[in-house]
């Protein structure tokens, strides 16, 4: 039996597991108990169905003036309205994407420890904002508004490494750990056993042993079908800490919307990764699940790991439910300079390291792209594996291209999820129509989540084009300007361009009316999927 046949059943009986079944079949019960009481109650009273009607009601009226975006509204709407009797009861159990106010209160609390230990770099901000200004307005604007909206402050590049595929930035990870000292704090969406993780595990394994600090969190609907329950709890007996981000219980709940699809490594305070690279073998080609796997990742040495290493610790110490003083993992980066990088030179622009969570009205990720666009005065290059976006967005995009902006966008050719696949086809037709240019990557899968503009600006991160990365999920990126790391990262989107298919308007008048149809009612759900 080939490799690829048998990581097929492994993944199969991953899915039955007795884990995933007993989760799915607790979820569907209550889902039958609740549609039961309601068909039971409806059978004896017409009270019960006006109070369903009312309830409908209310839900409506919630959504129509909730500050969420406008798609994201028409798809509960829809449902609320055709069910009435079922719809104001769902939305209330899973529409809401907001975490409830428990829980964001509790971690917005623990979020004032982020402020408190980047408030000293956020003093030495204002004179690299100010320095940035005199260069490029533009740039000191946006760096401004992720300082002051998001949090993280802006720092000189002073070492940033672009890294265009997952065996690289694999290599560069594996160097980076088996040097570590003092501390490895890692975070991830998915890990799955395999070449990749089983050697990485090797390393914190012995690193634990020989007293270094290490930490691991991964993200429990990531990892539904690739790790064993208890999973942590294995980790831990080897000395590894392990915290797993909302447990699955088996019980419908908000927070099932919500979840930490970061990917973060710190390596004692001074060297940090992040980006779209899970720790699976797809992300290295290991294996072949969708073709050819295109992914990529930022590797940052220097005081802006400070960023990286603040987003950890403040996720780790609100699940884990302490409050440490985060200055103690800060390195001495004065140390660090001077023997690191004084032969370097040091006018390599900027970057910015920061994070977006759900638990405010602030789009971060969201905004950061749209200035991005609409700063643009002669590329924007994107790659993502998802393009479900806001009508802002696809405005922006239009209005850059009709402006004489050549604007491109690289999504995969083989898809990991069809209904998403077909959704994100469903905006070809209006990006292409207006100018936007659209390839699709013919090797494979484009899982990496990238922006370069003008050759001057660019971010590298988790944030995927979709509703679901700009509006529920814990996510983190890079936004750098004039580094060395921006002209790489346009050099690798436009090498990618040559072994991909632009999508024309021909392409269009060849799809079937029932794949049309099809395309457009999902487009409609498509913030909910």
């Amino acid at each position: 039996m080939s490799d690829l046949t048998n990581k097929t059943v492994g993944s199969i009986r991953k899915f039955f597991s007795l884990r995933t079944f007993f989760l799915l079949i607790s979820i569907l019960a209550q889902m039958t108990f609740i549609i039961g009481v309601i068909l039971w109650f409806t059978e004896y009273t017409a009270y019960f169905y006006g109070f369903s009607l009312l309830l409908s009601l209310i839900a409506f009226l919630w959504v129509m003036n909730s500050k969420i975006n406008p798609a994201y509204k028409i798809a509960w709407i829809i449902p609320i309205m055709m069910l009435p009797i079922f719809g104001g009861l769902f939305y209330l159990f899973i529409g809401r994407g907001k975490i409830k106010r428990k829980t964001a209160a509790k971690m917005k609390a623990y979020e004032s420890l982020t402020e408190k230990a980047l408030r000293d770099e956020r003093l030495n901000t204002e004179t690299y904002l100010e320095n940035l200004a005199l260069l490029n307005t533009d740039a000191s604007i946006q760096a401004r508004y992720i300082n002051d909206y998001a949090g993280y402050p802006i720092y000189p590049d002073h070492e940033s490494e672009y890294l265009a595929i997952g065996e690289k930035k694999y290599d560069r990870l594996i160097e980076a750990l088996e040097k570590a000292e003092k501390y490895i704090f890692m975070e991830y969406f998915i890990i799955e056993e395999g070449i990749m993780w089983n050697r990485i595990l090797e390393i914190l394994q012995e690193k634990a042993q020989n007293g270094v600090d290490v930490r691991l969190i991964y993200d429990d609907v990531g990892c539904l079908f690739t790790l064993p329950k208890g999973y942590d709890k294995k980790l831990e007996a080897m000395g590894i800490q392990c915290t797993v981000f909302n447990p699955l219980r088996g019980i419908i709940s908000l927070r099932l919307n919500n979840r930490d699809h970061r990917k973060i490594t710190v390596i004692d305070g001074h060297t940090g990764f992040t980006g779209g690279i899970n720790l699976a073998d797809e992300y290295i080609n290991e294996i072949v699940k969708f073709g050819h796997w295109k992914d990529t990742a930022i590797m940052l040495k220097g005081p802006a790991v400070w960023n990286l290493t603040v987003m950890f610790l403040t996720m780790w110490d609100y699940l884990r439910g302490v409050e440490e003083d985060f200055n103690q993992f800060k390195p001495n980066f004065v140390d660090f300079t001077k023997d690191t990088i004084a032969s370097k030179d040091l006018g390599r622009g900027y970057v910015q390291p920061f994070a977006d969570s759900p638990l405010d009205n602030e789009s971060v990720g969201e905004t950061v792209y749209l200035n991005l666009i609409y700063k643009a005065k002669k590329s924007v290059y994107i790659t993502t594996p998802y393009l479900i976006i806001a009508n802002e967005m696809v405005t922006a995009l239009c209005a850059a291209a009709k402006g004489g902006v050549d604007v491109r966008i690289i999504t995969p050719h083989k898809w990991d999820k069809r209904l998403v696949h077909t959704v994100t086809r469903t905006y070809y037709k209006t990006l292409v129509e207006n100018g936007v240019k659209i390839y699709e990557y013919t090797p494979g899968f484009m899982h990496s989540k990238t922006f370069v503009v003008d050759g001057t600006y660019g971010v590298v991160g988790t944030i995927n084009m979709d509703y679901r990365s700009l509006y529920l999920h814990f996510e983190c990126g890079v936004w750098m300007v004039n580094t060395p790391s921006v002209q790489e990262l346009k050099s690798d989107f436009l090498e990618t361009l040559k072994v991909c298919q632009q999508i024309t308007k021909k392409d269009f008048s060849k799809e079937r009316w029932y794949t049309i149809i099809k395309g457009s009612i999902l487009r409609v759900f498509s913030p909910i999927l």
